[in-house]
């Protein structure tokens, strides 16, 4: 299934503004909580959403249009935010981050991408071929992916805390 890029733009253009509603200001119990060992806090998501857009998405979208599957996409290093902007503050990453989703937003729009060059094809290094689309949407999905596990880890600072009604409280359970 193809979709269509401006139905994906409504939702990749959001995202910054949802981050920043969401954690902009908050403590640093907040932005630092996470799940345990190998898990993103909310800050990491941040950061790891800010290097997705300087590394990943439109790298792979120029891959796919001007190479096809002739060149492997880079591997997306998940962690590699740690070390690019691992001294920053929330307030500066989600203005990175806002000001990054709009100048990659502008390329997006400027591809004028065609239900032919949405099929376009590219190779991802561990999941083999991808088309334009698929990647287009797993660009959106990755957003809303993030944006749920922020909202899951900080409801869960609060699992016990909240007594009996965890059991009405989907996200603790």
């Amino acid at each position: 299934m193809s979709i269509a890029p401006s139905e994906a733009v409504e939702v990749l253009s959001r995202t910054p503004g949802t981050l920043r509603a969401l954690l902009g200001g908050l403590s640093e119990a907040w932005l630092t909580a996470d799940e345990g060992p190998g898990t993103f806090s909310p800050r990491d998501v941040v950061g790891h959403l800010l290097f997705g857009e300087e590394t990943d998405w439109i790298p792979r979208l120029r891959i796919i249009l001007e190479h096809g599957e002739s060149r492997p996409f880079t591997p997306f290093d998940r962690f590699g935010f740690r070390k690019a902007y691992g001294d920053l503050g929330i307030g500066e990453l989600l203005d990175r981050f806002a000001d990054l989703r709009e100048a990659n937003l502008r390329i997006l729009r400027g591809h004028e991408l065609t239900p032919a060059l949405l099929e376009r094809r590219g190779t991802h290094p561990e999941l083999g071929t991808v088309t334009l689309s698929e990647l287009l949407a797993t660009w959106v999905a990755h957003d809303l992916n993030h944006l749920t596990q922020i909202a899951r880890v900080m409801a869960r600072r609060y699992e016990t805390a909240v007594g009996p009604w965890r059991a009405y409280l989907k996200i603790l359970q």
